[in-house]
């Protein structure tokens, strides 16, 4: 309950409020991704691209494991409620604009052949996760 009542609405907010967040989002849907594929679909470089993953982990909304030299993401829900509604709707929302449907297919094709990509090399594919309903679903 603590976490419900600490849980920064304002900082939610400005999460989801920048384009390269949102589009971090919609690359992660329901995978867990290396950031080599984030840094490679959105073509900025990898301290920018990680500057707005460690924005994404502050508010709530991405976790990270390491794995040798490679750091995953993926979306956990937010503690509160509302949040939770609000990212799921907006996760719906992302799936139906062009733009992030032109990322997507970008990251399919990133997977299917990472050796087309020299930041790819060696990395791990992503993981699609089996994603446990939270207390709002």
């Amino acid at each position: 309950m603590a976490a419900k009542l600490m849980y920064s609405v304002e900082r939610f907010f400005q999460a989801l409020g920048d384009q390269t967040r949102l589009r971090l989002l919609n690359l992660m849907g329901d995978q867990e991704i290396c950031v080599c594929y984030f840094v490679e679909i959105l073509g900025g470089p990898q301290p920018k691209i990680s500057r707005h993953l460690a924005y994404l982990r502050s508010a709530g909304i991405v976790s990270a494991r390491r794995e040798s030299k490679w750091m995953h993401y993926r979306i956990v829900m937010p503690p509160h409620i509302g949040a939770a509604q609000i990212l799921k709707q907006t996760l719906g929302w992302l799936k139906e604009e062009k733009a992030m449907q032109a990322d997507r297919v970008r990251l399919t094709k990133a997977c299917c052949s990472p050796s087309k990509y020299a930041l790819l090399e060696g990395a791990p594919l992503p993981i699609t996760l089996d994603v446990a309903p939270c207390e709002v679903c």
